[in-house]
């Protein structure tokens, strides 16, 4: 075996990197860093000019990544979805403070904070204050109600 296989190596390892870039990271970084293994084996067997020491390299690198850090990479990567601010009212209750009607803003009140609200429906019934309503939906920084 010759220098070629530290070569292809490098190049495997940088279509693989290229392949999870084009992606958008489709794979959870997986291809990256079996690319980043690959190129670092392939780059080591050229410094020693060793086949061996490169598909050793490699191939250790790849292991200690799949065996034990992936799992701790894929928990850091998750996207967690959490209700925050807006999204986190829509279906609540909330209290009128100012009065609401067809074309006509009012407030209300959902756990510690005062929004403006407007009807969800303009046929609806006007809503004064003291009334529970529950919230519909959200645009911009009012809340539809009914």
């Amino acid at each position: 075996m010759g220098n070629w296989v530290n070569w292809f190596l490098l190049i495997g390892g940088a279509v693989f990197i290229i392949v999870e870039l084009s992606l958008g990271a489709f794979t959870g970084f997986d291809l990256a860093l079996i690319g980043a293994s690959l190129l670092t084996g392939g780059a080591l067997g050229l410094v020693f000019s060793s086949a061996h020491v490169g598909l050793i390299a490699a191939a250790a690198l790849a292991f200690i990544y799949l065996a034990f850090l992936r799992r701790w990479m894929r928990k850091r990567l998750t996207v967690k979805d959490h209700a925050s601010n807006v999204d986190a009212v829509v279906g609540k209750i909330g209290v009128v403070t100012v009065r609401i009607a067809a074309h006509e803003p009012g407030q209300i009140k959902v756990g510690d904070e005062v929004w403006r609200a407007e009807l969800a429906r303009a046929d609806e019934a006007a809503r004064n204050p003291g009334e529970k309503v529950t919230v519909e939906s959200v645009e911009g920084v009012t809340l539809k109600v009914r």
